[in-house]
Parts: C-alpha cells; structure tokens; sequence
C-alpha cells in the first residue's frame, strides 16, 4: 500500500531547527535572492529601504497592537500589503499563507523586483508567511525552509504557527502526490 501523505516532522524538531542561526541580530536579513526579512526599524526607515532597492513591502503586522508606523507614505515607487495578525498561537495566520506567498512571488517576477517581509521584531508572523512562501513556490518541505531561513536570521515562529506550517506541508504534499498519480 502506497502512502500517499507523510506526516512532518514534529514540533520539537521543528524547534530544534530554529536554533541553526549563529549570527548577530540585524533589523533585516536577505534570505534568498531579493527576499528580505526584517522587523519595523528597517520598514520605518524609507531612505535605507531606498538604498537597498526595496520595490515590495509585506508587513504581517499592520494595525496590530503592538506594531508603529502603519501610516508610512512609501510613495508610488513602493507596493505594499499588509496582513492584521496577531503573534499568538491562536491565531490562525494560515488564511494568509497563499495570498501572501502570492504577493512575495509577483515581487520577485517584477523586473528589478526586492520584497521585504517584516512583523515587529522580523522573527514569528513575517517569517512564518516567508515559511509559507518558499514551501509553495520553491517546493522546500518544511524542515528545508525552517533550516534556509535559520542560516540567515534569527526567526522564532510560535507553536500554533509551526503546526499551521505542518497542516499546509500535509496539504502541499498531497496534492504532488494526488497530481502525479494521476
């Protein structure tokens, strides 16, 4: 009998993977090729956005709460989305994942394209929806995203959001598996 969705791997391992990061902190970090992620000190800072050739801002925490500057005029040269999550394991941030992974790659299929993902500190909504991103477009599992993303910045996805990650690793492994069997 052919098994046709694997489970991912637990939340504890999951956990253990985030440690991978040796670095210092740094408000913003490119974790692929033109794909930053970042806290709101580098999103509050137009001229660095600038500098840095910034065409696309995801901001995973616009109207939270806790989070400033969600009135920045970035002007016509900047497209921006902003998704109202909160950093709580109850929160049910899935229901952005394709949306936001959509907007991450039209960004980067935009001539001279650079996106930055960011959240207050950089490290638990916008890397769960950068997560999310490189498992539905690049094709990582899981684990693989968790491991890239872990060499490059410091990120810390809560509980409830790895086993939001874990649900969709399900969901994109069964439909491979449910498209190719056909």
């Amino acid at each position: 009998m052919i098994k046709l969705c694997r489970d991912p791997p637990p939340v504890q391992e999951l956990e253990a993977l985030l440690q991978n990061y040796k670095g210092k902190a740094h408000h913003v970090d490119e974790v692929i090729p033109n794909l930053y992620l970042g806290d709101a000190v580098i999103a509050s800072d137009k001229k660095k956005l600038k500098k840095m050739g910034i065409t696309h801002i995801l901001n995973a925490a616009h109207a939270s709460w806790e989070s400033t500057g969600d009135g920045i005029d970035y002007g016509p040269d900047i497209q921006y989305y902003g998704i109202t999550a909160e950093d709580c394991p109850e929160f049910n941030i899935s229901v952005y994942f394709r949306r936001a992974a959509q907007f991450i790659h039209e960004a980067l299929n935009t001539p001279s394209g650079k996106v930055l993902v960011h959240c207050v500190m950089g490290k638990s909504r916008s890397a769960t929806l950068v997560l999310a991103y490189l498992m539905i477009y690049q094709g990582f599992s899981l684990a693989a995203a968790i491991q890239h993303v872990s060499e490059h910045r410091c990120i810390a996805p809560n509980r409830g959001f790895l086993q939001q990650l874990q649900q969709l690793e399900m969901e994109l492994h069964c439909m491979f598996w449910r498209c190719s069997m056909l």
